[in-house]
C-alpha cells in the first residue's frame, strides 16, 4: 500500500470487496491507481468538500 494512507481509506481487506463491485474497464484511458481514486471520491463525499480541496495524495 502507499505510504501516505488516510485514516478513512479502504483497508487491504476491504479493497477486494469493493473492487469486485466496480465495472470492468472498457474503452478509454485506464485508471492509473483505481484504489487511490476510490479513496479520493470517498474523501470528497465524506468531507463534503469541493474537488479542488481533495488532498493531493488522491491524485489529480
Amino acid at each position: 500500500m502507499d505510504d501516505a494512507v488516510g485514516r478513512h481509506d479502504l483497508t487491504d481487506a476491504a479493497w477486494p470487496v469493493v473492487e469486485a463491485l466496480l465495472p470492468v474497464a472498457g474503452c478509454g484511458r485506464p485508471a492509473r491507481n483505481l484504489r487511490r481514486q476510490v479513496d479520493g471520491i470517498r474523501h470528497r463525499v465524506r468531507a463534503g468538500c469541493p474537488w479542488r480541496d481533495v488532498p493531493e495524495r488522491y491524485g489529480p
